[in-house]
């Protein structure tokens, strides 16, 4: 029963999570730290199939960079959200890395596989909007 229990507190909330939240500024404050490039955020919250409110896509010139995104967007997050991402992936090979939080889901991408992968086309009928500085 403990499982059902788990399983159920990692659905997607239903408070309304926004760009002027906390968790999302957070975000975008601790990609934008590390100088990570071509960051946007696309909103997925008015498209009925998707998985997230969120998706936070953004660019890193090597393998030690993406490690360092994504290891200070979970270090962030649990300092001033105090929360833990439900999974993460990619963190060995480092060459995209995807941290879900549920509603948000981050993905810290080389420029080879943002450009193979094209997730801003493939989730077109998003709202997109540039964090760059």
């Amino acid at each position: 029963m403990a499982t059902l229990t788990s399983l159920h507190s990692s659905t997607k909330s239903s408070s309304k999570l926004t760009r002027n939240s906390k968790f999302f500024k957070t975000v975008i404050k601790a990609i934008q730290d590390k100088k990570a490039e071509e960051i946007v955020s696309l909103d997925l919250r008015k498209i009925p199939e998707a998985v997230a409110d969120f998706f936070i896509i953004c660019e890193a010139s090597s393998n030690t960079q993406v490690r360092a995104i994504s290891d200070f967007i979970e270090e962030q997050i649990f300092l001033h959200c105090n929360e833990k991402p439900y999974r993460h992936e990619g963190k060995q090979q480092s060459h995209w890395v995807l941290i879900d939080y549920i509603n948000v889901v981050i993905h810290v991408m080389q420029p080879d596989a943002r450009k193979f992968y094209k997730l801003e086309e493939m989730w077109s009928d998003a709202i997109l909007s540039e964090h760059n500085l």
